[in-house]
């Protein structure tokens, strides 16, 4: 894989910030020290303030992935993306539709920032998707959003693990995918539906793995950092 290949086992870990507040945050962070080097703001820490740590983080050393899955009218995407770029952050995500992907490209321009398109939520399922109106199942939704997504000069994908494998296939090596969804074995599911462990979604092709409580709200989080940078090596062959 072009992108897998080059990117060192602890990068892969994208650690969730979520939590309610910076103070919380920056004490995570520091209790995590040099085991995790990403990190992942949503929308909880940046709706209560959190956007900041962005430059705080990076100033640090850390890579940073901005999770505000952005969809509205073409204009105000666009906009907010530049913002987002000028804090100097690794990845945002967008929604999977194809006006909003195009506005987001617009707003990224030639900054650096990598744009991540929402394919399926990982806590939805068919059922789920038949509820809100679609008259397609998960894995032909993914695959047709990833298109999309190809063609509208996006950087990478969010999708389920189980999806991983046929969407590496369908879009080619150069496109991140990144994944929530990933518990170690033993982990509680919480509300994701369509979940593998580390070992298994970096197996089947994923770049990243997004994870949260399984670190954030561990006994020893910097012991489970550890414990799952050591798979994701494992996985690679190291």
């Amino acid at each position: 894989m072009t992108n897998g290949a080059t990117i060192p086992a602890r990068d892969r870990l994208i650690v969730a910030l979520d939590v309610d507040g910076v103070e919380a945050a920056r004490v995570l962070v520091a209790r995590l020290g040099d085991s995790v080097s990403f990190y992942k703001i949503g929308m909880e820490l940046a709706y209560g303030g959190g956007l900041p740590l962005v430059e705080e983080l990076k100033a640090g050393g850390k890579k940073v992935f901005v999770d505000l899955k952005l969809h509205d009218i073409g204009q105000t995407v666009e906009r907010a993306t530049r913002q987002i770029a000028r804090l100097g952050a690794d990845f945002l995500t967008i929604h999977g539709f194809p006006q909003t992907m195009r506005a987001a490209r617009q707003g990224a321009g030639d900054s650096g920032l990598r744009l991540l398109a929402v394919t399926v939520m990982t806590s939805y399922d068919d059922s789920d998707l038949a509820e809100a109106g679609y008259s397609i199942g998960v894995a032909e939704l993914v695959s047709r959003r990833a298109i999309q997504a190809k063609d509208a000069g996006i950087d990478g994908l969010i999708l389920s693990p189980q999806e991983v494998a046929p969407i590496r296939a369908l879009v080619g090596p150069k496109m991140a995918l990144v994944t929530p969804g990933v518990r170690p074995a033993g982990a509680a599911l919480g509300d994701q539906k369509r979940v593998m462990t580390p070992g298994e979604a970096i197996a089947a092709g994923a770049d990243h793995l997004v994870v949260g409580r399984p670190v954030t709200q561990a006994p020893a989080p910097r012991a489970a950092a550890d414990m799952i940078v050591a798979e994701i090596s494992a996985a690679m062959g190291g």
